[in-house]
């Protein structure tokens, strides 16, 4: 694990400005504080920071092939590196240590760019051919690895984060639509980022750069994947059990310590099972955190789970710091990234981070296998769809005007309120909906004329999946879209940010390749018959997982956000949303920010999903002083 970062240059261009690669290695030392590496020839700089995991003390990088012709750099974990490297070796390839890093240039000459397809693992890649003078960058299949890029003086330059791209000395523009998408969605979904300059590599996708020219070329996508009708519950359950452990098993290998992330949900019991069944007698290390509300907390599920499979467990309550949100949560990103669970997800690997270097996450879980309400509620729309104009219009609304504003964990009032709202919506959009904190017309509100003239609707962002995903079944393919978007965007990047932000690798097991496939082989009625969200999953952890997490209703991992706004988040909220710092930047309006603030601090609504975002895009525009 680690980050990596480098520049290309034209034939024409200068030299590679070995200070400059240097500079841009620098800021990526939280991803790896254990060694640094760089390469520097004709026309390109390659450097990363390591994160030592695997062959502690020879695994160094960058690699190259035997005659050095060949140097890559790579950020991840390739799980099926030993049976590549045999197969190279019986080809005549010769190895310096045992590093899964090191197949990568080997695998290269035998296949070219096509080599990233024989990879089983979570990576990014960086990779010069010397004699082409070409440029391969590569990310993994799901998007568990980040990888940004920029054209800049004639050439290219990329990084794990952005911040290694801003280091090079790329000057940068605000995306307004990137902002726009923010607003709606709290995140900002590839490939824009929030600048103009920086684009992200998609997952799935190769990145050819050669004499001062770019293509991209996807080499895998879930909606290509083969459909399978032909099993019955009971094999699928079957299958999904063999799956589970043969995908938890393969990533545990590690030469430091490694624990578990235990929610107290289906998902990150389901893998700690899965590593108990692979590893009957080995040790091992669990992490929960929790909150005083009792609303959110899933300490004591998680503690169930624990017990169970006889873990090391440690668990802690949370009590955000406002500074480290302004100083270490938001920074992390490097750009604004609104979703609250990243709150507690900081903490949660601080934690880990005090006993592990390498811990393993249920994250996936939710598209693979159907877990999300709005999978429910995409359900319901089509009968609600059917109900007489006056139902629908006019007595629902009004019912729904007369519930009270409550802070309660997903209350009734908020999903009704959301449900009506989008559930006369076509398919594709209505689901998109669901997730939508800021709908177009009151950006339109929101958002100074200037900046609201340049944005078209945020929707286009998503309905490229949703078209992609036309072959599956209704449910199934709003599960490919969630991954496309939801999963990359914000599940998987909260997740490398924070945790790199303590040096903390973190394996995602259950969006291995063939499981991924599996789920996505399967028809929706397998996986969610009726409004039985995960209940493939859960029928095949019946008597595996304690009865009382199985048959647990989903809750997610969220925060007390709306208390947090009121009590600890306070002072941010008055200073980053106050009159004078709303109109130096000069995006949104402050009376209708000042608004939704003092209708949310009052309890006559509920606004916190729409302040944290406005709060968090503030707090990053004053960093970075990024003014209108």
């Amino acid at each position: 694990m680690c980050g990596i970062t480098g520049i290309v240059t034209d034939r024409d261009a200068q030299p590679v400005d070995v200070h400059r690669l240097q500079t841009m290695c620098r800021s990526l030392r939280h991803r790896g504080p254990d060694d640094a590496g760089i390469h520097v020839g004709d026309g390109v700089g390659l450097a990363m920071r390591r994160l030592a995991v695997i062959d502690v003390a020879g695994g160094r990088q960058p690699v190259g092939n035997e005659d050095g012709t060949v140097h890559a750099v790579f950020n991840g974990e390739i799980y099926n590196h030993r049976r590549l490297r045999r197969e190279l070796a019986r080809r005549g390839h010769t190895f310096a240590s045992d590093s899964d890093s090191e197949v990568i240039p080997h695998l290269y000459e035998e296949c070219g760019p096509d080599f990233v397809a024989r990879l089983e693992g979570m990576f990014a890649i960086a990779l010069w051919d010397d004699v082409r003078r070409r440029l391969v960058l590569a990310r993994d299949r799901v998007g568990v690895k980040p990888l940004y890029y920029a054209a800049h003086d004639g050439g290219l330059v990329f990084g794990s984060e952005i911040k290694a791209i801003l280091a090079a000395g790329v000057k940068t523009t605000l995306d307004v639509q990137a902002l726009s998408s923010y607003l709606s969605l709290m995140y900002i979904p590839g490939p824009r980022s929030v600048y103009a300059q920086v684009r992200k590599l998609e997952p799935g996708t190769v990145l050819l750069w050669r004499d001062g020219a770019h293509r991209l070329r996807r080499y895998w996508d879930l909606a290509e994947v083969s459909r399978r009708d032909d099993l019955s519950a009971r094999q699928a359950r079957e299958m999904l059990r063999g799956l589970l452990v043969d995908s938890v098993g393969a990533q545990l290998d590690a030469d430091v310590p490694l624990g578990f992330f235990l929610s107290g949900g289906m998902d990150s019991g389901s893998v700690v099972a899965a590593a108990r069944a692979a590893r009957p007698d080995a040790p091992l290390k669990t992490f929960t955190v929790g909150f005083a509300d009792r609303t959110y907390d899933e300490r004591s599920a998680a503690a169930l789970v624990a017990r169970r499979f006889r873990t090391e467990h440690v668990e802690l309550a949370v009590e955000p710091r406002p500074e480290d949100v302004v100083d270490r949560i938001l920074p992390s990103f490097d750009e604004p990234f609104a979703d609250p669970s990243a709150v507690p997800t900081y903490y949660l690997c601080a934690l880990a981070r005090q006993h592990v270097t390498v811990a393993v996450s249920g994250d996936g879980g939710d598209e693979l296998f159907a877990g999300y309400l709005t999978y429910k509620a995409d359900k319901l729309a089509r009968y609600y769809r059917g109900l007489p104009p006056a139902v629908t219009s006019r007595l629902v609304p009004a019912l729904l005007r007369r519930l009270p504003a409550s802070d309660a964990r997903l209350s009734f009032g908020f999903k009704a309120r959301r449900f009506v709202d989008n559930a006369l919506e076509d398919p594709g959009r209505r689901h998109y909906l669901w997730r939508v904190v800021w709908r177009e017309a009151h950006k339109a509100e929101l958002l100074q004329p200037d900046v609201c003239a340049e944005v078209v609707d945020a929707y286009e962002t998503y309905e490229p999946h949703y078209l992609r995903g036309a072959s599956f079944d209704p449910l199934t393919r709003f599960q490919y879209a969630d991954a496309c978007v939801y999963l990359v965007e914000d599940v998987l990047a909260k997740a490398d940010r924070l945790s790199m932000a303590h040096a903390l690798e973190v394996r995602v097991p259950l969006l291995a390749t063939p499981l991924v496939e599996f789920a996505f082989s399967l028809p929706g009625r397998l996986k969610m018959p009726g409004y039985r969200p995960k209940h493939l999953l859960r029928q095949a952890m019946t008597g595996v997982l304690p009865p009382a997490i199985t048959t647990m209703s989903k809750k997610g991992f969220n925060a007390p956000l709306p208390r947090w706004l009121k009590q600890v988040f306070r002072p941010l909220v008055d200073e980053y949303l106050s009159k004078e710092t709303v109109q130096r930047q000069g995006y949104f309006r402050f009376d209708r920010v000042d608004e939704i603030v003092r209708r949310h601090m009052s309890g006559v609504a509920e606004h916190s999903r729409e302040i944290w975002t406005l709060l968090m895009f503030s707090m990053w525009a004053e960093q970075e002083k990024m003014y209108r």
